[in-house]
């Protein structure tokens, strides 16, 4: 095992490893049709993908309703634990970059605000559970909704150092939770936050397949200044 900073990689799902669109949209359309509410087309609800459930539907519904809110989350359970979890495709060269990583030394966790049952189905479904030493994601009752509550319990949960670890992943969900644990963060430009959104992150990465190359950079503590 790598000893040196960076040798704990945190993958976020959604966006970095797969592709949810479909599932995730639709699930949602489902949950809003079911209560009578506008439905938004395919396209207005990509910046659904990344933030913890409860705030999307708090937002669509316009209401901080916390019974409305979660009649919403359970409509969009019951087709996601179905079918809207397999509605899903996975980023090219994905598997093998993970499969590099684990042989060059890293420890993979996955990290995502996904609620961990849903997570762990997604990665045995494309058969990538053994690229991983655990998998993080939040509960059904909504701990760890927030991924820097999430992260910090992962640091204090596996005894690791903030240096030790790099967040991947497509949202700036995912640059501010890990800046806000001193964790330095990779922008995924291949999923669903743009240039601009990402602006924040430590470095950022056009493709799955450039990992490799990018993480001895940021490891040895490049400046933030630099982007790939």
């Amino acid at each position: 095992m790598l000893s040196a900073p960076g040798t704990h990689l945190f993958f976020d799902l959604d966006g970095t490893i797969s592709d949810p669109e479909q599932g995730i949209t639709r699930c949602i359309q489902h949950a809003l049709n079911s209560l009578n509410r506008h439905v938004p087309a395919t396209h207005e609800l990509r910046f659904a993908i990344g933030p913890p459930l409860r705030q999307t539907f708090a937002q669509l519904l316009n209401t901080t309703d916390e019974d409305e809110i979660g009649s919403a989350v359970a409509l969009y359970r019951e087709r996601f634990s179905t079918v809207g979890l397999f509605e899903n495709t996975l980023y090219d060269r994905v598997p093998e970059v993970l499969t590099e990583l684990v042989s060059s030394g890293y420890c993979l966790m996955l990290v995502t605000a996904k609620p961990k049952l849903y997570a762990c189905r997604i990665i045995d479904h494309f058969g990538l559970r053994g690229h991983f030493t655990e998998i993080y994601g939040s509960e059904l009752n909504g701990r760890f909704d927030d991924k820097g509550e999430l992260i910090a319990h992962i640091l204090q949960t596996e005894s690791l150092t903030s240096e030790a670890c790099i967040m991947v992943g497509d949202r700036v969900y995912d640059v501010e939770a890990a800046h806000r644990n001193g964790v330095r963060a990779i922008g995924a430009l291949w999923g669903f936050g743009s240039r601009d959104e990402l602006a924040e992150s430590d470095v950022l990465c056009e493709r799955p397949d450039s990992l490799p190359a990018v993480l001895p950079r940021i490891a040895s503590r490049l400046p933030s200044t630099f982007r790939r």
